[in-house]
Formats: structure tokens, sequence, C-alpha cells
């Protein structure tokens, strides 16, 4: 049996409301689990308010004892600095390959690194013999 965290969807149609799971593989999204181990809302609320909430002390537990985060769990453990960034590469064409560039895991864009402009030479000189003329 290997067991997965995962998000189990509630709230009405357009309102999604998330509960973070310990759940069977083999069971269904909203089925059978073994334990709920906290919240996420992703809709922000008027006030501004808490959007998720977790029981980090189970989460480690069950992290502990061999559950594997889905990929939606994943970026939610790292969004609150509980679990490294996950793995990501930029993809360059569809059906094409991997683009090895590095990606901001919180923004999904490729960093790219700060390069300092260099003015070029020749256009200096052209530029100082024209205002000596």
């Amino acid at each position: 049996m290997v067991v997965r965290i995962r998000l189990s969807r509630f709230g009405c149609k357009n309102k999604p409301f998330y509960r973070v799971m310990a759940a069977d593989s083999r069971s269904p999204r909203d089925g059978k689990h073994l334990e709920v181990l906290g919240y996420y809302n992703p809709l922000p609320g008027q006030d501004g308010g808490k959007r998720m909430g977790l029981n980090f002390d189970r989460v480690k537990y069950w992290l502990s004892v061999g559950a594997q985060p889905s990929d939606p769990v994943q970026r939610i453990l790292f969004r609150a600095g509980f679990l490294p960034p996950p793995p990501m590469v930029a993809m360059g064409r569809k059906g094409g390959p991997r683009d090895t560039r590095p990606v901001d895991p919180l923004t999904g864009r490729v960093i790219t690194p700060d390069k300092p402009v260099k003015p070029d030479e020749p256009a200096e000189e052209n530029a100082n013999a024209e205002t000596a003329e």
C-alpha cells in the first residue's frame, strides 16, 4: 500500500476548497482517506486572510514513514517552507527537447543571470570625434 499526501476537493462549483489528506494511492480523489492533515483555499478572502493551514507534525510523520506528496501538495509544502523546491525545467517547445535553464519555482519564469552591459568602444570613439569637430 503506497500512501500519498494529496488534495481532496470540497466546496461549490467555481469555489474550490481542498483538504490535504493522507490516503491510499488506489482510493479515489474524494474517497476513503487515512488522515486529514490540513486545508488549502486557492481563493483569497476579502480580508486577505489565511489561505492554508497544515499540521506540520503529522505531515512530517507521514513523510518519515514513506508517504509521497502529489505535485500540488509538494508545491504547497515548498511555499510553506517545509520542503526544498521541486525540480523544474523550462519547456522548449511541445514534443521537443527540454530547455535546461533554471526556473523560479514560485513564478515559473526562467531565471536569467544579470550581465553588466558594456558600452561599445567604437561608438564612444565616434561620439568623441563628432563632439571635437
